[in-house]
């Protein structure tokens, strides 16, 4: 057929007196009739077998005309169709289509009273005059009843029915998936493709014909065929948009079944056939096409493994399947099962390959268009990928049609045919292969599009005015509308987000890396705020925002992680990190600078960020920052001056009452056990010497965690001095310290103008060149220095000793100390780890307050890294 041609709209009549035989005519009938019965009977009564084929059989159509294209039956056959029709329960429906009172033929003949009964104007159609046969027979006159002149003018165009087996017609197509021409192929079907705006809605006939296939698409043993999936599908049939939708479809179903039955039938070529079938379905979009011959196809297909899954419980389709030879198919399981195998794959690639094309289809217009090339070039393939579907199902068809047609000789060639249709399912998943490849880049750049849409929506929401803090923690928290978010700390039960509304809320977001020390400290600090007389139970609220980087597979270890993280937490969490898109991520990390050590957001009660990072806040004076602002920091540090207390508060009470005592306190550390040997001891040698009391003080190292514990151990062993055996307070030291310098330059200070930020700089500076020292009396802080200076300075004491009596101890140990480090400045240096929030864009010495050159370092300290593992 032309494509410019309209496609005829009857379908093929059928001739019953083909053979002049009543017996043939009355076991066809019988069949008919029964299969109108069954699938009427299983669409009223489908669960009494547990099975739901039957009602969707009866949703696609009610029945086809296939079921009168039967092979020629023998004379016996015809006590099969008698015992066929005696298992109707309603007689008189039977005797309605086969013997049906005049009246009734003349007020409302049946389709089948049509055929047997034809008017005037039928009858030249099914039964024609030998003239009308050679002159315009039709297409099924042509296959079942041959006139003379036909068989001469054609005699290679023959079937069963004249005893010409079916497989010769077969096997003249092989070699046409290797020796057609894809483009001109592409361009034959894109002459019939003529939509003309008719769309549908795709996805529900698909998910109906997929549950078709699926419980169709079983093996052939006949003890499980029987068996039915456990999963149901939801039913969708019952709704009237989807009920019209099938009305409107129910004809071109109809007529692509008929098409597909009687090409089948007739051995045509599968190229024409499926160049008929593009023809039926001229007018509707690629994605249509495929839905409505895959529906057409399932029908037939349907209907054959539903008599073969119920025959053996059900006697009226036990006889349906004897007249089907369904029991000699599965009788020859075994021989048979290549063919059935190589049949499901290739069911199994049409129905991947039109699920991704409807995909491509509901590609939303709003993000992606047909002219992005990622789009473009996948929609390229599709033509060419419904063709090679419609294509195999016409194989799967034609190899339906063998099986009921062709005697159990013509079974042996079974992998034979399993070649040809794995053949068929090669070429549709190599199609498939690159639809996915291009339906993925499709996706990833429709995601881009959301996420820099959702990331922009997010800056506009910070800078607009709330009345409170919801909409905020909703586009970060909960954008996918979660009803429960949230996991409440103390019940660990999950809530939702208006637990927070109109509260002060710390954002607290780190990666699963967070250290337990963090942690420890954090709940402490938190816990405070819980019991303090001060309302301070009432003035900010904590929830752990997760970050994870969305392109790294999510693994049990990283769940574990997660878990174990979430279950130490007093405050509030997020459920599960699945919950944090992509663009708030991006958001955290372009605007609020985070990279991987923990930072504290800050919310007002109206969703205002009124500090990015309050972490330093936190760490240096806990509660009492509250309410965590950068007025808050300023007024916080103009109380603070140079003091121990500033070092030490909140950490150790032991040094805390020396201090009020007014007794002299040495803080050191370092990781060189020889080091701190000669410093202990000569340290505790010029306080005998001065008669002063003085307490030593070990506080470790900032990183060298194994090698702190080591000193620690020999410190305590030998009695040196005092040491903090739980290293989370070495921990917090050193983490308290680097915020103080954070805090500092955060608020812009600079240590030409800020004494105490350079003394902060040059204790962080020893720290990573090797031993320290600070030393004072009660809060006063004399000496701040360096390994290199500090032990000379004590052994050394002989020199200053005479200047003790008129200065007092403190000050004629830092003249002299401060003549040592003019003379040996040790180098400073300053490490930020990687992960930091915001760098510097400079720094200055803390010693000699040149501009400090920038190097770019690698480390390790051989410790457990947690941020390797995660």
């Amino acid at each position: 057929m032309k494509s410019h041609e309209k496609p005829s709209l009857d379908p093929p009549a059928f001739d019953f007196n083909y053979a002049g035989s009543k017996e043939v005519n009355s076991v066809r009938l019988a069949l008919f009739v029964c299969e109108g019965y069954i699938k009427g009977k299983g669409f009223a009564n489908g669960t009494q077998h547990n099975i739901s084929s039957p009602r969707f059989l009866f949703c696609l159509k009610s029945l086809p005309l296939t079921s009168l294209c039967i092979p020629k039956m023998e004379t016996t056959d015809k006590t099969i169709a008698e015992q066929v029709a005696g298992r109707l329960s309603n007689l008189s429906l039977a005797q309605q289509v086969i013997n049906p009172t005049p009246m009734q033929q003349v007020i409302n003949p049946t389709p089948m009273q049509q055929v047997i009964n034809p008017t005037p104007m039928q009858q030249q159609v099914i039964n024609p005059t030998p003239m009308q046969q050679v002159i315009k027979p039709t297409p099924i006159q042509q296959a079942i009843n041959q006139t003379p002149l036909q068989q001469v003018l054609n005699p290679e165009f023959t079937n069963k029915f004249n005893q010409v087996p079916l497989q010769q017609l077969i096997k003249r197509d092989r070699g046409m998936i290797t020796l057609s021409d894809d483009n001109m192929m592409v361009k034959q079907i894109h002459e019939t493709h003529a939509p003309d705006g008719r769309e549908f809605n795709v996805r529900p006939l698909f998910r109906l014909v997929e549950d078709i296939l699926n419980r169709a698409t079983l093996t052939v043993d006949p003890i499980t065929s029987a068996q039915t999936r456990i999963e149901t599908y939801e039913e969708r049939t019952d709704q009237s948009s989807f009920i019209a939708l099938l009305e409107a479809l129910s004809f071109t179903i109809d007529r692509i079944s008929c098409e597909i039955a009687y090409k089948s039938l007739s051995g045509g070529d599968a190229h024409a056939t499926t160049l008929s079938i593009f023809n039926l379905v001229s007018n509707y979009s690629w994605d249509a096409k495929l839905a409505l011959t895959l529906s057409a196809f399932a029908v037939n297909y349907g209907e054959f493994w539903l008599l073969a899954q119920i025959y053996p419980t059900n006697q009226l389709a036990k006889s349906m399947a004897i007249l089907k030879q369904l029991p000699a198919i599965l009788e020859n399981a075994g021989p048979l099962r290549p063919r059935f195998d190589a049949l499901n794959n290739l069911i199994k690639a049409m129905m991947d390959v039109t699920r991704c094309i409807i995909e491509f289809k509901e590609l939303p217009p709003k993000y992606i268009s047909q002219d992005v090339p990622v789009l473009a070039k996948g929609l390229t393939h599709i033509p060419t990928a419904v063709y090679w579907t419609i294509r195999s199902v016409v194989a799967c068809a034609t190899q339906i049609a063998t099986l009921s047609s062709m005697g159990h000789e013509h079974w042996m060639s079974a992998t034979t045919e399993a070649w040809e249709l794995s053949t068929l399912a090669h070429k549709i998943n190599s199609i498939l292969d690159l639809l996915k490849k291009q339906l993925s880049l499709c996706y990833q750049y429709i995601d881009d599009r959301i996420q820099i849409e959702t990331f922009q929506m997010l800056q506009n929401l910070f800078e607009s005015i709330h009345i409170d803090n919801m909409r905020i923690l909703r586009a970060l928290i909960c954008p996918k509308d979660d009803a429960l978010p949230l996991l409440e700390g103390s019940t660990k039960r999950r809530v939702n987000i208006d637990v927070l509304r109109r509260k002060n809320v710390l954002l607290l977001i780190s990666g699963l890396s967070i250290s337990q020390d963090e942690l420890s400290i954090l709940e402490q600090i938190y816990n405070e705020s819980r019991v303090s007389g001060n309302r301070m139970e009432n003035q900010y609220e904590i929830v752990w925002i997760p970050v994870v980087d969305p392109s790294v597979v999510w693994t049990d270890a990283m769940q574990n992680r997660f878990e174990t993280l979430q279950t130490t937490m007093t405050w509030y969490s997020v459920y599960t990190p699945k919950l944090i898109e992509k663009a708030v991520i991006r958001f955290i990390k372009e605007i609020w600078h985070f990279r991987n050590k923990p930072i504290l957001v800050v919310l007002d009660p109206q969703g205002k960020v009124v500090s990015p990072n309050a972490i330093h806040m936190m760490w240096i004076w806990g509660s009492t920052a509250f309410p965590f602002t950068s007025l808050r920091e300023e007024a916080l540090w103009r109380e603070e001056t140079w003091r121990l207390e500033l070092l030490v508060d909140g950490i150790d009470p032991t040094i805390l009452n020396w201090v009020k005592e007014g007794k002299f306190i040495y803080l050191y550390g370092g990781t060189d056990i020889e080091w701190i040997r000669k410093f202990t001891t000569t340290a505790k040698t010029v306080a005998s010497a001065a008669r002063i009391p003085l307490e030593l003080v070990y506080v470790g190292n900032s990183n060298k965690k194994e090698q702190v514990r080591k000193c620690t151990t020999a410190i305590t062993v030998e009695k040196l001095s005092y040491c903090w055996q739980d290293l989370a307070m070495v921990w917090f030291f050193w983490t308290r310290l680097e915020s103080m310098m954070f805090s500092k330059i955060q608020l812009g200070m600079t240590v030409d103008v800020d004494p105490m930020l350079r003394e902060i700089k040059k204790l962080i500076s020893y720290d990573k060149e090797g031993g320290w020292a600070v030393l004072s009396k009660g809060s006063f802080v004399f000496v701040n220095g360096h390994s290199s200076t500090v032990l000379p300075t004590f052994i050394q004491y002989n020199s200053w000793k005479d200047d003790v009596p008129p200065k007092g101890f403190e000050i004629a140990c830092m003249d002299y100390h401060n003549k040592l480090h003019i003379d040996s400045k040790p180098c400073c240096r300053f490490v930020f780890p990687s992960d930091f929030g915001k760098f510097p864009d400079n720094l200055k010495c803390p010693e000699c307050l040149r501009i400090m050159e920038k190097y770019l370092t690698f480390g390790c300290c051989h410790e457990e890294n947690v941020n390797a593992l995660y």
